[in-house]
């Protein structure tokens, strides 16, 4: 039993050093992890009175998973492509006389950034670079808020299925393993609402953001 123990741990130390010297100029991996989400805009009034329907920020944040590979060119300058599946969302508050409290809107995407990093020590990196958001799905309910409130079909919906923005942040090696902690904004809205008002509709522009941390494990 002792010897078993003893080949156990020989085996252990020996994984630990061959990982811990590990420093490739290529890897690929795969990552998972989750994302603290929100969108943000202007607050928006329609009608008056009584028939008031007011949209309001919610300052919480939406927990969703996201999880993907990864490529990276380099060692102490790199080019990180990825590839993941993303779930984002928000929380809107709706009051009105019809309907009242908070509305949690959730929808999966595909996204692929493209980071550029330096490495400053062995085990510390900075990266930021462009990437583009592809929605798969939502969950609908920001348009039956909508539609529930002011008694039409407003048709609120994301129209933009395509979106573009940054992600930069850092990351920490530890041979194969990697944790990386970034910040995710948007250029360009990604929700809009088509109502038959053109002004009350350019208001209801929202862009996206979050926070994301993943743990990465390199194949190869």
């Amino acid at each position: 039993m002792k010897k078993v123990l003893l080949i156990a741990l020989c085996a252990i130390g020996i994984s630990f050093s061959a990982s811990a010297q590990y420093d490739p100029a290529f890897r690929f991996g795969i990552k998972a992890g989750a994302n603290l989400s929100n969108i943000n805009g202007n607050d928006l009034a329609l009608g008056s009175g009584t028939n008031a329907f007011n949209f309001k920020d919610n300052s919480d944040r939406t927990l969703g998973f996201t999880g993907g590979v990864f490529f990276r060119f380099g060692r102490n300058f790199y080019v990180q492509p990825e590839v993941s599946l993303s779930q984002k969302g928000a929380k809107f508050n709706f009051d009105n006389s019809v309907n009242d409290g908070k509305v949690d809107v959730r929808f999966s995407n595909l996204d692929v950034p493209v980071l550029f990093g330096v490495r400053i020590a062995k085990f510390f990196r900075i990266n930021a670079g462009p990437m583009a958001s592809y929605r798969l799905s939502s969950n609908g309910k920001l348009n039956d808020s909508f539609n529930d409130a002011t008694n039409t079909d407003s048709k609120a919906e994301f129209n933009d299925k395509l979106a573009f923005g940054y992600q930069a942040g850092v990351g920490f090696d530890f041979g194969r393993l990697s944790l990386d902690v970034r910040y995710e904004g948007n250029f360009n809205d990604i929700v809009k609402i088509n109502y038959n008002n053109a002004t009350t509709a350019a208001q209801f522009g929202k862009k996206s953001n979050l926070f994301q941390a993943t743990l990465g494990f390199a194949i190869f």
